[in-house]
C-alpha cells in the first residue's frame, strides 16, 4: 500500500473510531441528564450534580480527552501527524456527538441551543454552533496535516506567527466560554455549577474563530500556490 493510500486508510479509522465513541458520549449524557431531568441543559440549577456523581462525570470528561489524544498518538507517525489526526478525532466526534444526542432525545432543537459544553476547570456555556465551528476547523485542519501530498507543506508552514495567532484565539475562544462561570468564581466553586448565562459574545467568538484559522488558511493558500 503506498504513502497517500495509508494515510486515506488512516483518516478512515480515525473517523470511524470518532464516530462510535460520539455514540458511546452521546449515550453517556442521555444517561446522565435522564437521571437529573435535565434534557435541556439550559433550565435552573442546570447541574444538578453532587458527591460522587459529579466526580464521575469530571473524571469521564478527562477520560474522553485521553481517548481522543490516545487515537491521535497511535494514527500519527510524526508529531504534526499525531496532533493533526487527535483534531481530527475531536472534531468529527463533537459533530456526531450532538447529531447522536438529537436523534436519542430530540435535543439540541437548533444550533441556537445553549449547552454545557465542559465542566473543566469551569462551566463551559455556549450555543451549540459555537464548538459545531470550532469541530469543522479542527477536521479541516486534521485532514490538511495528514494528509502526505500536503505533509511538506504543512511544515513549511508552521511559523510561530501563525501557531501565536491560533493561541489567542484559544485564550480568547475559552474566555468567551467560560466568562459567566470566571464571573461568578469568586463565590465559590458552588456558585459556577447555578450560573445560567443570557447571551453569548458572538463578535469576541467570530474574532476567535478568525484567529484560530490562521494556520488553517496559511496551509490551504501554500497548497494552492
Amino acid at each position: 500500500m503506498n504513502g497517500p493510500a495509508r494515510a486515506r486508510t488512516r483518516w478512515c479509522l480515525v473517523v470511524v473510531f470518532a464516530i462510535g465513541m460520539a455514540w458511546v458520549e452521546a449515550a453517556s449524557v442521555y444517561y446522565l441528564r435522564v437521571l437529573v431531568d435535565r434534557l435541556d441543559p439550559y433550565q435552573a440549577t442546570p447541574l444538578p450534580m453532587s458527591g460522587v456523581l459529579e466526580q464521575i462525570e469530571l473524571v469521564r470528561e478527562a477520560a474522553t480527552l485521553v481517548m481522543l489524544l490516545t487515537i491521535g498518538t497511535l494514527a500519527g507517525r510524526t508529531r504534526r501527524t499525531r496532533l493533526g489526526y487527535t483534531a481530527l478525532a475531536f472534531g468529527v466526534w463533537d459533530i456526531f456527538y450532538y447529531l447522536f444526542l438529537k436523534a436519542m432525545s430530540g435535543w439540541p432543537k437548533s444550533l441556537l441551543d445553549w449547552d454545557v459544553l465542559f465542566l473543566l476547570p469551569l462551566p463551559w456555556w455556549g450555543p451549540v454552533l459555537a464548538p459545531v465551528c470550532i469541530a469543522l476547523l479542527m477536521i479541516v485542519w486534521g485532514t490538511l496535516v495528514t494528509g502526505s501530498t500536503v505533509r511538506s507543506a504543512a511544515r513549511s508552514s508552521a511559523s510561530t506567527f501563525w501557531w501565536c495567532l491560533n493561541g489567542l484565539g484559544v485564550a480568547l475562544a475559552f474566555y468567551v466560554f467560560m466568562a459567566d462561570s470566571l464571573r461568578a468564581v469568586h463565590e465559590g466553586m458552588g456558585a459556577t455549577r447555578t450560573v445560567l448565562p443570557t447571551a453569548f459574545n458572538w463578535p469576541v467568538f467570530v474574532v476567535a474563530l478568525a484567529l484560530m484559522a490562521a494556520p488553517v488558511a496559511h496551509v490551504a493558500w501554500r497548497m494552492r500556490s
